[in-house]
């Protein structure tokens, strides 16, 4: 069993903000695997289903960003997963350019409170994720009012790329080829700067 969880917040007001890149993904992976993401439990909306020859659990956590790992850590409880090699966390990164990802086994949360939140709950830092660009924060911007901004429409044709590609590496590290996934996508960031 695999808990794939994808970082928001709640409310319609949130929804295509650069800060749910982590719910965009998860509906993705929902359409194209046809699991219905539409069960209140463990204070997240779930689906069950199979990708690529394992069952998984599809999560949008409704605790909002900064309390991730609540809902995060009841899921874990309830269905005995292992974070280190059954969780795959999916969520927005400002250090990564629009539509980039960053495919990693384990790590600190890097000043996301999403992560850190998850972190705490979980005891570990030890779980792949995939950081999902949304941009650098323009200099005399909120770091609140960017994150919880919109795409323009430039960027919403780079992001409906990295959406993609987050689902064939999620796909991927289903399959147990994270390294060739972090192999695949991480490389692309190199080849492009």
């Amino acid at each position: 069993m695999f808990v794939i969880a994808g970082l928001g917040n709640p409310d319609r007001q949130y929804e295509g903000t650069r800060h749910n890149v982590g719910f965009d993904v998860i509906d993705r992976l929902a359409d194209k695997y046809n699991i219905p993401v539409d069960v209140k439990k463990h204070r997240a909306y779930i689906g069950k289903g199979i990708i690529e020859g394992q069952k998984v659990i599809l999560a949008k956590p409704q605790t909002y960003m900064n309390l991730s790992g609540e809902s995060i850590r009841s899921l874990a409880d309830y269905y005995k997963i292992d974070a280190e090699h059954e969780l795959l966390v999916i969520y927005d990164d400002i250090n990564l350019a629009v539509g980039q990802l960053r495919i990693r086994e384990k790590g600190s949360a890097g000043g996301h409170n999403g992560i850190k939140n998850i972190i705490a709950c979980l005891g570990t830092q030890v779980f792949p994720r995939i950081r999902v660009g949304v941009g650098e924060k323009p200099s005399k911007y909120d770091l609140a009012d960017y994150v919880l901004g919109h795409f323009s429409r430039a960027e919403k044709e780079l992001m409906d790329a990295g959406y993609d590609n987050a689902v064939s590496a999620a796909g991927m590290i289903l399959s147990g080829q994270i390294g060739e996934a972090m192999s695949e996508y991480n490389r692309k960031k190199k080849e492009d700067s």
